[in-house]
């Protein structure tokens, strides 16, 4: 990528997160005087562990029951809906983007945490402003090859630890675990992450995702043990 489009983006990006920066410092992980958990503080001033988590050495494999097999060549990423820039990228244009490396844990609902996991991807803020969100937009529909779905707020969204990910601790995310991309929302529960992720619709009100309609919370934050609706 040239420099003159790499500054057009991060530019972008700042102007995008400058319309949610009221919303990002207010949310519950950046301001909760006394989260629920265990622990050493860990990132984001939260305790180690949250309220109801146990730690495990192991990433134990929760989904629908359908693992999509995807070539490279098949994968792309869709991102529409109240945006003015709509998107579609091949998987050697997601490679050309801006790649990060950040270091994030991984709360499963179902009580357990894996700490300290590296990840490598693209920021999902930087791909947001490509797409230039309408000044309506408010929550994001997340659509994975599965058929799965889930809700994010813009304000978590647009996060610097929200990522598509593609390498987990140095090798390349396997099937299992949502390969060849997948999202990742390290402040929130992780079914908020969808696997195998196909297409990011921008929404102007919020709806509800496949586990959000089945009771799940919509905002889902693992340090107020926030797991229902």
């Amino acid at each position: 990528m040239d420099q003159d489009k790499k500054k057009k983006i991060i530019d972008a990006r700042l102007r995008l997160r400058a319309r949610f920066k009221n919303k990002i410092e207010q949310s519950p992980s950046l301001t909760d005087p006394s989260p629920l958990g265990t622990g050493a503080k860990n990132r984001h001033n939260m305790p180690k562990i949250p309220v109801g988590q146990h730690e495990t050495q192991n990433w134990p494999v929760l989904d629908l029951g359908i693992h999509p097999e995807l070539s490279f060549e098949q994968w792309s990423l869709q991102i529409d809906g109240a945006v003015t820039t709509p998107q579609n990228l091949s998987w050697s244009e997601f490679l050309a983007m801006e790649q990060v490396e950040d270091i994030s844990d991984f709360h499963c609902v179902t009580t357990w945490s894996k700490m300290d996991i590296t990840w490598r991807g693209v920021r999902l803020a930087h791909l947001l402003a490509l797409s230039e969100p309408k000044p309506e937009a408010c929550h994001l529909m997340c659509h994975a090859y599965d058929g799965y779905t889930t809700n994010v707020s813009m304000e978590e969204a647009l996060k610097d630890d929200v990522l598509l990910v593609h390498t987990a601790d140095g090798a390349p995310l396997t099937r299992e675990h949502g390969g060849p991309v997948r999202m990742i929302t390290p402040q929130l529960y992780a079914w908020k992450g969808a696997k195998w992720i196909k297409r990011i619709e921008v929404l102007t009100e919020e709806a509800l995702g496949f586990w959000e309609k089945r009771g799940y919370s919509n905002t889902a934050y693992p340090w107020k043990n926030d797991r229902y609706s």
